[in-house]
């Protein structure tokens, strides 16, 4: 099994110019908790989380968020994998990595985004999320 057969292809995303309250917003909207950031041609520069906008944006302390743009806080360095990955190394890069989604490349662009949900729905693979999971939390 690969990581497209698994993946969420229906991905929002903003661009880099986009404010923390665009960000917000969007996150609302859809019900999400992270928001790829993109340029143009769609390729990935970062990701901003729910957390980003928390702890990184109010401790810029810079008294609006409308000032503040999602390239300032995202997360540049950003795991990822391919569409053919096969799945159990995706698996693998949550645990070692210690993270809750990978976004998806394919030719630089982004294709999808793949979280433990879309693992957890498989229910062969529920003992690795819950394995995930562990790992995850033990990092603190």
């Amino acid at each position: 099994m690969t990581v497209k057969e698994l993946m969420t292809t229906s991905v929002c995303f903003l661009k880099s110019d986009a404010t923390i309250p665009d960000a917000a917003a969007l996150m609302k909207k859809n019900n999400i908790g992270v928001v790829p950031v993109c340029d143009n041609r769609g390729c990935l520069l970062g990701l901003i989380t729910d957390r980003d906008i928390l702890i990184r944006a109010l401790a810029l302390g810079t008294g609006s968020l409308e000032q503040i743009k999602v390239s300032d806080i995202m997360t540049a360095s950003v795991v990822t994998v391919s569409p053919e990955m096969n799945i159990h190394d995706a698996a693998c890069m949550f645990s070692k990595r210690k993270v809750h989604r990978l976004p998806v490349l394919e030719n630089d662009r982004l294709v999808g985004m793949l979280s433990l949900t879309d693992l957890a729905k498989k229910k062969i693979f529920l003992a690795e999320v819950g394995d995930i999971m562990g790992a995850i939390a033990s990092k603190k």
